[in-house]
């Protein structure tokens, strides 16, 4: 302990004891933060701590605003704008306490018309026509619909097959699946697969449904090389046994995904198929005067490989608008209140759901779709192993 006599015969004691541990706790405390931040941040992002208000409340401040606050310090940021124009604080400020956007009626109409929510996706990339009035939605069939089994046409019970024989693949996979195809709502139908019925809230079969799809899928992948496998096993019947509602389909088909990839670990790429409830001036196009179903990437907002399967999905987008044009409707966007928001795309960073047609579309035109996507599939596919081959050539 140190005294100090000051001019005035004011005498200031210095504790060294004191000042040392408050040195040492203020250095062990820095430590501690440094260490827990370095914690988080390597943590995968399924395991890190997140606050939906948080979320919240930053989805409704757009980047060109977080680049303009950067920009008060830094006038870099600011140059990279488009457009440098100054921000609206009063528009930032109403849409963080009302949660309202002024320039999209969605975000006001979606909580206050019935139904409205359904549209409150968003369109990542959009493809010919596509806006948010037609937007791909599921709404979920009737419980009776379920329970009653109706006719089907004869046709759509026919085992599908490819329209003409391909010539064998200069490449393949041999005895390798590496595609799998399953459906969560494996009940979803055409209308022009069930006999004598024209109401698109009924298009539900047990049979004629998009199973018959997934199957035309896996013969045209693998006609190209590409060995696919196609889940067998009824998700809407797990429902059923397990008296889960609808809603459920995605978790009775997380557990056989995740057994499926357990069992093969060849399995690369896994494909939800669904079929959309739009008519079909939305979901249907003309290419060279073949009519084609057209088809739709839907990326679940809400799991960790969202930025991954939007890579994906747009670098398929690209390659269909080359070779098909007009075939992908785009990429969208779903998560929050009322959707799964996950879609199983978390077991994978090369997972995908894909809307294939809407309820009026002909088992034609799904083969003809059908044939469409395992071409940009398989052309995909060789691409990216001819890459890994080359990059494993130059380590060597």
């Amino acid at each position: 302990m140190k005294r100090i006599r000051t001019s005035r015969n004011m005498i200031l004691t210095l504790d060294g004891t004191s000042i040392k541990k408050t040195i040492m706790l203020s250095f062990i405390a820095l430590m501690m933060t440094f260490l827990i931040s370095g914690m988080l941040t390597s943590l995968k992002p399924e395991y890190r701590i997140t606050s939906s208000s948080i979320t919240d409340l930053t989805t409704n401040i757009n980047g060109e605003a977080f680049l303009h606050l950067l920009g008060a310090e830094n006038r870099y940021f600011t140059s990279t704008l488009p457009n440098n124009e100054p921000i609206k604080l009063s528009s930032i400020l109403f849409k963080v306490s009302t949660s309202i956007n002024p320039d999209d009626p969605r975000s006001l109409l979606g909580r206050e018309l019935p139904g409205f929510s359904l549209y409150d996706s968003e369109i990542v990339v959009a493809g010919d026509g596509t806006n948010y009035t037609n937007m791909p939605f599921e709404s979920a069939p009737p419980t009776a619909v379920l329970e009653q089994e109706r006719e089907a046409s004869i046709e759509s019970l026919e085992e599908p097959n490819s329209e003409q024989p391909h010539n064998p693949p200069a490449l393949t996979t041999g005895d390798r699946k590496v595609v799998y195809i399953y459906n969560s709502h494996n009940t979803e139908s055409y209308l022009p697969l069930l006999k004598d019925e024209d109401n698109p809230d009924l298009a539900n079969h047990s049979k004629a449904n998009v199973t018959l799809v997934s199957e035309l899928l896996k013969n045209e992948l693998e006609s190209r090389g590409v060995g696919a496998h196609v889940e067998k096993t009824n998700i809407q019947g797990i429902l059923g046994q397990r008296n889960w509602k609808y809603g459920k389909s995605y978790s009775a088909s997380r557990e056989v995904v995740q057994t499926a990839m357990a069992n093969n670990r060849d399995l690369e790429y896994l494909i939800d198929i669904h079929r959309d409830s739009q008519r079909k001036k939305v979901t249907t196009t003309k290419i060279n005067e073949k009519s084609y179903a057209k088809i739709a990437f839907v990326i679940g907002v809400d799991n960790p490989n969202a930025n991954a399967s939007t890579d994906l999905a747009k670098q398929l987008h690209e390659i269909f608008q080359k070779k098909y044009p007009g075939l992908s409707r785009g990429i969208f966007k779903q998560g929050g209140d009322g959707f799964n928001g996950v879609y199983n795309q978390d077991l994978s960073n090369k997972a995908m759901l894909l809307e294939f047609g809407g309820v009026d579309n002909t088992l034609d035109e799904l083969k003809n779709t059908s044939a469409a996507v395992a071409d940009v599939i398989s052309e995909f596919y060789w691409q990216a192993e001819k890459v890994n081959a080359d990059s494993e050539s130059v380590k060597q």
